[in-house]
């Protein structure tokens, strides 16, 4: 089977990015070598196919972009990296769910290289830590008296994924060193008052390129598993 290719693009425009993988899922044939693309972009809010308006609070100066993602809207930007796999499930013989598992994975694996405990939210893609002891490594005991699911945690990293004949694009976004200001603007994912948070924030001194080190290397030996 072929292997897995990964590309380091730096910083990049969102919409050419989007349009690169859209182009590159459609010509793509069946010996054709999977890609994963790591980069940044710069500020830009992104609405899923899920997304509401009224989610987007005050966007200011920065553009919002309608794209066929699944999931509501999230915002990108330099110190945040950025993964596009472009996978071939078909080929590489799981589903979806795994498929989304497996990405999951991947970003708990990479915050563990930093000793961060990255944790999941039952039916919220993603990865969330404790805003109070991000190196815990206890398991999360089920949402707050309240119901709220989110309480005590912030989001650092955000998943959204489109799937066209069996061959993914779109991706994930991992928080490194960012300004979160933009998230205040936004409810993130379509969530109200969801603390977003990166590595920086916790308290973490890493560089994105070395981040995007890391986690292309779990991308790849989980994806091409």
């Amino acid at each position: 089977m072929p292997g897995l290719a990964i590309s380091r693009l730096g910083r990049v425009d969102y919409l050419a990015t989007v349009a690169a993988m859209q182009q590159f899922s459609a010509e793509r044939g069946p010996d054709s070598t999977d890609q994963l693309w790591l980069c940044e972009h710069a500020p830009v809010f992104t609405q899923g196919l899920a997304g509401k308006a009224e989610h987007v609070l005050a966007a200011g100066e920065i553009p919002v972009v309608q794209t066929n993602r699944g999931g509501q809207v999230t915002y990108h930007g330099p110190g945040q990296v950025m993964a596009y796999p472009l996978i071939d499930l078909q080929r590489a013989g799981y589903y979806v769910k795994e498929y989304v598992y497996r990405l999951e994975e991947a970003v708990i694996r990479t915050l563990a290289h930093w000793n961060v405990t990255g944790h999941r939210v039952a039916s919220a893609p993603g990865i969330y830590v404790r805003l109070e002891d991000p190196f815990s490594h206890a398991a999360l005991t089920g949402p707050a008296p309240d119901g709220d699911p989110f309480r005590g945690l912030g989001k650092i990293s955000a998943l959204g994924i489109k799937v066209h004949r069996h061959c993914t694009y779109h991706g994930l976004a991992l928080n490194v060193a960012m300004d979160l200001e933009p998230y205040a603007r936004i409810n993130p994912c379509g969530y109200v008052g969801l603390k977003t948070v990166d590595l920086h924030t916790i308290g973490v001194q890493a560089a994105p390129e070395d981040v995007a080190e890391v986690l292309g290397q779990k991308l790849g030996a989980l994806l091409s598993a």
